[in-house]
């Protein structure tokens, strides 16, 4: 759980106030976790999405809209004073500054996540109006430090200021400009954009009235061409309302991205990445035609075993595959149709559900086994408070939002989770990853307020896959779950399940943004928007839409964070980091293995340097911390290749004398 920023309230007055808590009563913070996550599986898991889009985007525009009431019109000569005022800054100014507000900020984050744990575990009117409350300061707050700590932009400031006012800078993902009315405007188009995307529904030819998920079900599990196509129609219909909106607020944004001293939002979500902005977009397209070669393998053997399940008519060996068939509505992840692309005989012979059960674990020594993996790598054992406050089973005599995360309350000690846990295999593997967002933040809690984060928004995710990539058989024998650990004939299944995920999602992560940051710059024009993202999407994933798509359907709005204005770029990050940080950590751990089948369990100077690395928080430039666990400052994709070497020896075997590439 990201804390939140602090400081330089807004007035509000007492009647405002209290209308925007009463309209806001239902709405919490967690709009901001989902925002956060991947949608692919996790979907499922979200039957609250719609409201909380809804009701959180009508909040945001009443709270911008009073706001805006209560202040004045900027002026020409109100200007004129800031940009003098501006001038006379100094670096004294800047430490006075940076001090108030992390001290605010301290106080913040604490009553903010306590109001915030209470509203997800007991869901009242009262509870959510704390939240309510509670996330008003917080969004004010980050608003004016934003606005403030521009004004020292040219101010000769030490790095270590430079870095944290950087941070309060580029807090905002949507910056608004620095007119009343046009701040309204923008937050009345997020609220619309919102209530689009979360009332969206499809009413199929039996008049059946059908919402996102009822279709992300059907996605996954139906192998009826003609259902699937309706089905991806069906949810296009909620996004062509949305481009004139759309277009509007990427003009407004960018006015406020253009106030924060950037050409455009694109290059100041790019500046976030200690590196110029160009360059950062460079890196991106150099780690892919790194993974690339891997992915085309995986698009042709894919493409060929859908063409025979299809009929060539529908997937034709030469040509993108049509979007519909790749079990996910958004074709981003393809692990739905592993039962339609398996190898034969690739059966590992075990199922860690069913040897959970054979073993009678319960959930809470779930956890208590994921905390033995880290325990086993020399980091402290959790804290008694963390088993007597996290929230492990969904209770029986209350409503909770039971969306698996991870929390920091004060940035010390106070560290939980919060899962209703099933017993599965799939939850064991995800509680290790949520512990590896926890032993992070306890990792980095000495740090000072601005630093007590990952080192870049791909770190965090990346560190608890990364933890999640050791959970294999080798680990699963040693802590008395399986028996026997299979030959490496079975390696070949457990790969593929994996690339369907982590290899197949990972042009998708990158497209998005590069979509984006094109209609940010001007360069992809409104006119232009769907043809452009198809272009993009059968350039990256060789992908196509499955029928002709009108210039105006806007299909990029059926895409949760284009709406919610999510940036990207961090999740195809953390599908590169985790590859890398688990090839070193086996490296330094002594393994002999095949990375893929290697474990850091039990190895302490595995640990040690993990923990090197995690202390420092964001404290320095992430090439700093990578280098500290890889020994370089730039990212290496190679590691995927790597990992996945058994399974890419397979495929090209298999796509022998076929025509691949699209």
């Amino acid at each position: 759980m990201i804390g939140y920023f602090g400081s330089l309230f807004l007035t509000i007055k007492y009647l405002a106030m209290s209308y925007y808590i009463i309209i806001k009563m239902l709405v919490s913070r967690n709009l901001f976790y989902i925002l956060r996550q991947k949608s692919s599986s996790n979907n499922k898991k979200r039957s609250n999405m719609k409201q909380l889009f809804k009701l959180s985007a009508l909040a945001i525009v009443i709270a911008t809209t009073l706001t805006a009431c209560s202040e004045q019109p900027t002026t020409k000569a109100a200007t004129t004073s800031v940009t003098s005022e501006s001038k006379a800054l100094t670096a004294d100014d800047a430490l006075v500054f940076l001090t108030k507000i992390a001290n605010e900020q301290v106080e913040l984050n604490l009553e903010g996540n306590r109001a915030e744990w209470i509203y997800q575990n007991f869901i009242t009117e009262d509870t959510a109006a704390l939240s309510s409350a509670a996330s008003q300061k917080s969004t004010e707050a980050g608003v004016a430090a934003a606005v403030a700590a521009a004004r020292f932009d040219n101010v000769d400031v030490t790095p270590t200021q430079r870095r944290q006012l950087n941070i309060l800078k580029q807090s905002l993902v949507i910056p608004a400009p620095q007119d009343s009315k046009k701040s309204a405007e923008l937050a009345q188009i997020g609220a619309k954009l919102g209530s689009l995307y979360g009332k969206g529904t499809y009413t199929d030819k039996d008049g059946k009235v059908l919402s996102l998920g009822d279709m992300t079900s059907i996605m996954a599990t139906s192998r009826d061409y003609d259902q699937l196509l309706d089905m991806w129609q069906g949810w296009r219909e909620i996004s062509p309302p949305m481009k004139d909106l759309y277009t509007r607020q990427t003009e407004l944004a960018n006015e406020g991205a253009n106030g924060l001293g950037y050409k455009d939002l694109g290059t100041m979500w790019r500046s976030n990445y200690d590196m110029p902005a160009d360059d950062f977009a460079k890196e991106l397209d150099r780690l892919w035609l790194q993974v690339k070669p891997l992915y085309d393998d995986l698009h042709c053997y894919v493409r060929s075993e859908l063409s025979k399940t299809y009929g060539e008519d529908k997937v034709a060996l030469d040509q993108p595959i049509p979007a519909h068939l790749l079990g996910n509505m958004w074709a981003q992840s393809w692990g739905n149709i592993y039962d339609l692309v398996a190898p034969e005989n690739a059966d590992p012979g075990y199922d860690v559900t069913k040897q959970l059960e054979v073993h009678n674990y319960s959930e809470i020594e779930m956890v208590k086994g994921a905390e033995k993996f880290f325990t086993s790598l020399g980091f402290e054992a959790l804290p008694q408070t963390f088993w007597e406050r996290s929230l492990f089973t969904k209770p029986q005599d209350r409503d909770v939002i039971c969306h698996a995360s991870a929390w920091d309350l004060d940035a010390k000690d106070d560290i939980r989770i919060k899962m209703c846990i099933q017993r599965t295999g799939e939850e064991f593997s995800t509680i290790h990853h949520e512990l590896g967002h926890n032993f992070y933040q306890r990792a980095y809690q000495d740090q000072p307020v601005y630093f007590q984060n990952s080192a870049n928004d791909g770190f965090h995710e990346a560190i608890g896959d990364t933890i999640a990539l050791s959970v294999t058989p080798k680990y699963l024998k040693e802590i008395g779950l399986i028996d026997t650990i299979p030959d490496e004939s079975k390696d070949i299944g457990l790969l593929m399940k994996m690339a369907l995920e982590k290899i197949a999602f990972m042009p998708f992560g990158l497209m998005v943004d590069q979509w984006r940051w094109q209609v940010f710059s001007g360069q992809i024009t409104p006119e232009n928007y769907n043809s452009a993202w198809w272009e993009l999407r059968e350039k990256y994933q060789g992908v196509a839409a499955p029928v002709a798509r009108d210039a105006d359907a806007f299909d990029p709005g059926a895409k949760y964070h284009v709406p919610a204005n999510t940036p990207y770029s961090r999740y195809f990050l953390a599908h590169i980091q985790q590859f890398e940080f688990h090839r070193a950590l086996c490296g330094i751990s002594g393994n002999t293995d095949p990375i893929h089948r290697c474990s850091i369990y039990n190895n302490k100077d595995a640990g040690k340097a993990l923990n090197t690395m995690l202390e420092m928080g964001s404290s320095q430039p992430w090439q700093q911390a990578y280098k500290v666990l890889t020994g370089n400052e730039q990212m290496d994709a190679r590691a995927i290749l790597d990992y996945f070497a058994p399974l890419q020896t397979w495929l090209k075997q298999k796509n022998e004398g076929k025509q691949c590439g699209f």
